[in-house]
C-alpha cells in the first residue's frame, strides 16, 4: 500500500505551499544518503518524501491527488531511480540545504536585483499638499575604465586553470558528486592577475543617480513610497530591484497633527467666552473664520470638517479641531476690579439683562468689543 502523500510530510491536507516546502527540506536533511550510510530503509524514505513533495507542490497535481488518490497522478510523479536523480530535480533544495550547485555547472537562473532603502525628510507643507522631489541616490554602475571585466586596462582577465573555466570542482561524496565553486577564482571561471585600479577588480563602481519622487498629499512619518525597478540590477538578466523612499514629516508649530486631523489651540478672554467671538484660526489653504458660542467652556473642541490633512489617493480631507483655552487674567487695574465685583454683584442679583450690561462694561474697560 502506498502511503498517503501528505502522511509522508507530516503535513495536513490544507497546508500551505511554504509549509509542505519546510517539511520536504526537514525529511530530506534526515534521510540524506550521506547521512545514513548503507542504510536501505532510509534511501526509501528519501525517494518517498520526493515523490510526496514532486506532486503535494505542484498546484494541479495537488488538485488531482486530493480528488483521485494516487490513480490521480499515476505515471505523473518522478520517478526517481537514485538520488543523484533527486538532486537533480530539486537543485534548488539541495543547493540551499548544503550551499552547492547540484548541477553541471555554475548557476545560470535569473535572479532579481535586491531592493534599497532612502530616508527622506520633507516639511509639513510638502506632506500637506503634495509634490515632485528630487533625489540623489547612490547605485551601482559598469566600471567605465576596464568597461566592467575587472581587469586593469589594457589587460584582460585569464581562464582558470584550476578549473578549466567552468567554475566549479567535482568532488565524491558518498555514491554521487557534487560541483562546489572553485576555490581560485570563486566560482567566477577568470582570474584577473592585474585588477583594474578605480573598482579594485569587481568590475563595478558606485555612481550617483538623480530620480524624481512624487510625493502624494497627506503622506505622514513612516509612509513608505515604492519606485519600481530603481533597485540593485538583477543577476543573469533578472529584473531589478525596487527603491523604497521612507519618509520623515517634520512637525508644525501651529498644528498638532492626529491622522490626517489638525488639532489647532486657540486662547480667549473669560469675556470672549461669556459673550461669544468671531475669530480667525490658520489653516492649511489660509486663515478660517470660526464663530465661538456664548458660554463656551475652555478645552472645548470646535470642529472644521473638511479643513484637515487630505488623505493620500482620494478627495476626502480630515477635519481641523479647534480646541479653545480660556484665559483668566492675572493683572487687573483697579477699575476693572471694580467691574468685574460689580459684575459678581449683578450675577447674584440677576436678571439676565443685568448680567450682560455689566459683562460688557467689563469688555469695553479691558478693550474687547
Amino acid at each position: 500500500m502506498e502511503r498517503d502523500y501528505y502522511e509522508v510530510l507530516g503535513v495536513s491536507r490544507d497546508a500551505a505551499e511554504d509549509e509542505i516546502k519546510r517539511a520536504y527540506r526537514k525529511m530530506a536533511l534526515k534521510y540524506h544518503p550521506d547521512h545514513n550510510p548503507g542504510n536501505a530503509e532510509a534511501e526509501q524514505k528519501f525517494k518517498e518524501a520526493a515523490e510526496a513533495y514532486d506532486v503535494l507542490r505542484d498546484p494541479e497535481k495537488r488538485a488531482r491527488y486530493d480528488r483521485f488518490g494516487h490513480a490521480g497522478v499515476q505515471g505523473g510523479t518522478g520517478g526517481f531511480g537514485s538520488a543523484e536523480d533527486i538532486f537533480s530535480h530539486f537543485s534548488d533544495i539541495f543547493g540551499d540545504l548544503f550551499g552547492f550547485s547540484t548541477g553541471g555547472g555554475r548557476s545560470s537562473r535569473a535572479m532579481a536585483g535586491a531592493d534599497l532603502r532612502y530616508n527622506l525628510t520633507i516639511s509639513f507643507d510638502q506632506a500637506a499638499k503634495g509634490a515632485e522631489i528630487t533625489i540623489k541616490l547612490p547605485k551601482h554602475v559598469t566600471c567605465p575604465d576596464c568597461k566592467g571585466s575587472g581587469a586593469a586596462p589594457g589587460s584582460k582577465a585569464e581562464t582558470c586553470r584550476h578549473c578549466n573555466g567552468t567554475g566549479q570542482v567535482r568532488r565524491s561524496q558518498g555514491f554521487f558528486q557534487i560541483a562546489m565553486p572553485c576555490p581560485i577564482c570563486q566560482g567566477s571561471g577568470r582570474v584577473i592577475s592585474k585588477p583594474c585600479p578605480k573598482c579594485k577588480g569587481e568590475g563595478i563602481t558606485t555612481d550617483t543617480r538623480e530620480l524624481q519622487v512624487r510625493v502624494p498629499a497627506g503622506v505622514d512619518t513612516g509612509t513608505r513610497l515604492r519606485v519600481r525597478g530603481e533597485g540593485e540590477p538583477g543577476v543573469h538578466g533578472g529584473p531589478p530591484g525596487d527603491l523604497y523612499v521612507v519618509l520623515t514629516v517634520e512637525q508644525d508649530k501651529r498644528w498638532q497633527r492626529e491622522g490626517q486631523d489638525l488639532v489647532y489651540t486657540l486662547e480667549i478672554t473669560f469675556v470672549q467666552a461669556a459673550l461669544g467671538h468671531r475669530a480667525e484660526v490658520p489653516g492649511l489653504d489660509g486663515p478660517l473664520p470660526l464663530e465661538i458660542p456664548k458660554g463656551i467652556q475652555s478645552g472645548s473642541l470646535l470642529r472644521l470638517a473638511g479643513e484637515g490633512m487630505p488623505y493620500p489617493g482620494r478627495k476626502t480631507r480630515g477635519d481641523l479641531l479647534v480646541e479653545v483655552r480660556v484665559l483668566t487674567p492675572t493683572k487687573l487695574s483697579p477699575r476693572q476690579e471694580e467691574l468685574l465685583r460689580e459684575f459678581e454683584a449683578a450675577t447674584e442679583q440677576g436678571p439676565l439683562e443685568k448680567v450682560k450690561k455689566a459683562a460688557k462694561k467689563i469688555g469695553k474697560a479691558m478693550g474687547i468689543d
